[in-house]
């Protein structure tokens, strides 16, 4: 008899996690380690029914001063519940193999406090699944500080090319799209 409720526990367990699965959107399905840390981000548990700005970055990029707008983008919008991912990468050949350089460039010189990973792969046919579905929604990134909003839902409502300012009004526009998408 107590076999019975076990398996009726393991079952709604099956179902639920299943459940879970299929609510998440295909593009936050996955983990990505953190910069620095010893904990991974569960792209679904963290940023599922949120909009969100993810970023591929570069250390040693003409483009690294963007990460001062975009935590200043992050600070004025968190409050309406923006997210911004930071995926460092060295496709484009400008991220240090040292992820503790890339992160003091990340922490130290430009202060950011939004969630970064560790470098990781943004194209080609070793991009991870979170770029292949942005490129797939969208468009691979041509170089480092690409950028990509995401609504509530996970489907990117505009992507942006690396000269395109964090404070640009185009940028800005999109991302009051995604804050203003239901979850």
């Amino acid at each position: 008899m107590k076999t019975i409720p076990s398996c009726a526990v393991l079952l709604l367990a099956a179902l639920t996690g299943t459940a879970q699965a299929a609510e998440c959107p295909v593009l936050l399905q996955g983990e990505l380690p953190r910069l620095r840390a010893k904990d991974s981000i569960d792209l679904c548990e963290r940023f599922a029914g949120k909009p969100l700005l993810v970023v591929n970055t570069a250390s040693y990029c003409g483009f690294a001063p963007q990460f001062k707008g975009l935590e200043a983008l992050y600070q004025e919008y968190r409050a309406q519940g923006l997210e911004v991912l930071g995926v460092p990468s060295n496709d484009f050949r400008q991220e240090d193999a040292d992820s503790a350089k890339t992160a003091e460039v990340c922490y130290v010189n430009y202060g950011v406090t939004f969630t970064m990973t560790e470098p990781q792969a943004v194209s080609g046919d070793r991009a991870i699944p979170l770029f292949r579905e942005l490129a797939e929604q969208s468009g691979p990134p041509r170089w480092n500080f690409y950028k990509y909003v995401v609504d509530r839902q996970g489907k990117v409502v505009a992507s942006f090319s690396s000269r395109t300012k964090p404070d640009s009004e185009q940028l800005r526009a999109a991302i009051e799209q995604a804050i203003a998408s239901r979850p």
